[in-house]
């Protein structure tokens, strides 16, 4: 990863409740925190558990994830557009993310892709190269988002279901290891009362408050449960191991 002593958080930060989305609205949009701070969780989990060896962040912008895996990684390749909205600063290489990658069969040992597959107009393409720059046992950890509002458009190509990222990892010889939905009712719908008043920031800021505060209580715990998650999903993420 090209400068590494540069990096600072961005859309991420750590707290003493783990990682969660940046308050800092330069970073994630107010009416984005509930979605985020699901999206955190789930992949600071399973970068502890997946994340080792050489590791490829796929789609990287500003490598929000950097301060979870480089510790647990041996080094750190960055690729993405050169017309990344987030810039290119940590970038090794640039690519165009449909065309395939510009790198050597079985070359990583973890592949890591958050907020990116939704983008790429050519999903079997990009699977099969995920899959293709893996080692052999190496880990393919993806995080989408499903009940969301277009961004970045007119990139904004998919929504995936649990179902359709089964199939496109198993379609690319993964087997799928974790596939975990974050969200559900409760969750979705404060997240959606919050981008409704996000015109209004500081109500925005405090319907966000509360939802959260409700969403850590036991009751909102258990109306967040994963089977409930599952239902009505706010996001994914998925681990897929390749043979």
């Amino acid at each position: 990863m090209k400068n590494e002593t540069a990096w600072k958080p961005t859309k991420f930060v750590q707290t003493r409740r783990g990682l969660r989305a940046s308050r800092d609205r330069q970073e994630v949009y107010v009416g984005s925190r509930i979605s985020a701070d699901g999206a955190a969780a789930a992949l600071e989990l399973a970068l502890q558990k997946h994340a080792r060896g050489r590791l490829l962040d796929l789609g990287a912008g500003k490598a929000p994830l950097y301060g979870v895996y480089r510790p647990l990684v041996d080094e750190v390749v960055c690729i993405d557009w050169e017309e990344s909205l987030h810039g290119t600063s940590y970038l090794d290489l640039t690519a165009d993310l449909n065309e395939g990658l510009p790198l050597p069969d079985a070359a990583f040992d973890t592949v890591l892709s958050t907020s990116v597959f939704e983008h790429l107009r050519s999903p079997e393409l990009a699977w099969a190269e995920a899959a293709r720059v893996l080692r052999p046992g190496g880990a393919l950890i993806v995080h989408v988002p499903f009940l969301y509002w277009l961004h970045e458009e007119p990139h904004d190509y998919f929504r995936y279901t649990e179902h359709a990222l089964r199939a496109y990892a198993e379609r690319s010889g993964l087997r799928v290891v974790e596939l975990k939905a974050t969200g559900g009712g409760l969750a979705a719908l404060a997240d959606l009362v919050a981008r409704f008043v996000a015109p209004l920031p500081w109500l925005c800021a405090a319907h966000v408050a509360a939802s959260q505060a409700v969403l850590r209580s036991a009751w909102g715990r258990k109306l967040s449960s994963s089977e409930r998650a599952r239902r009505l999903p706010l996001g994914y993420c998925l681990v897929a191991v390749k043979a």
